[in-house]
């Protein structure tokens, strides 16, 4: 199957989170508190493809309470942090849904992604990720972690499903 036939497939979109959602840097403060970069852009998208029904979930071996409110905020119900396991994490999850590996797109950076990147039907990275996810995945898209390779991946799959040009009121948040 080569990448378009891949494409057509997908209906369940995964995102890790640092790297990805973000752009992987780290502001750090006294205590606990990281502050970290998103993509307005990347939202916009992920709140189209929620309004077309895609099934969005993040997962991430991290956690930050206010990455989690901002994608709450967009509209994803799934996140889900501190996951060691990510493969496993996602298999058990959508085993109870019956969604297929041919039907999931996972977008990830750096080396703990690299099993659930083998696992589904389009695997994707942003520009910046690691030597060895580049060497693996589908699909490496031209904007870096966020920088817009969310929307840039979320765009290219419903224009292949013919959803892009939709006209449907998304709040810029």
């Amino acid at each position: 199957m080569n990448v378009l036939e891949k494409f057509s497939t997908i209906n369940t979109l995964i995102f890790d989170m640092d790297g990805v959602l973000t752009d992987g840097s780290l502001l750090v403060y006294s205590g606990d508190d990281w502050i970290r970069k998103m993509n307005i852009k990347d939202g916009y998208a992920l709140q189209l493809a929620i309004k077309l029904d895609y099934n969005i979930i993040v997962v991430t071996g991290s956690s930050s309470v206010p990455v989690a409110e901002r994608l709450q905020k967009l509209g994803i119900k799934q996140i889900f942090q501190k996951v060691i396991d990510k493969k496993q994490f996602i298999l058990a999850l959508l085993e109870k849904s019956g969604t297929s590996s041919s039907q999931v797109m996972y977008m990830g950076d750096d080396q703990p992604d690299l099993p659930l990147l083998s696992w589904v039907g389009l695997s994707c990275c942003p520009a910046d990720a690691s030597r060895d996810v580049l060497e693996t995945v589908d699909v490496i898209t031209a904007a870096k972690g966020g920088e817009g390779c969310v929307r840039e991946i979320i765009e290219k799959i419903l224009r292949i499903h013919q959803k892009w040009n939709l006209h449907i009121d998304v709040a810029s948040t």
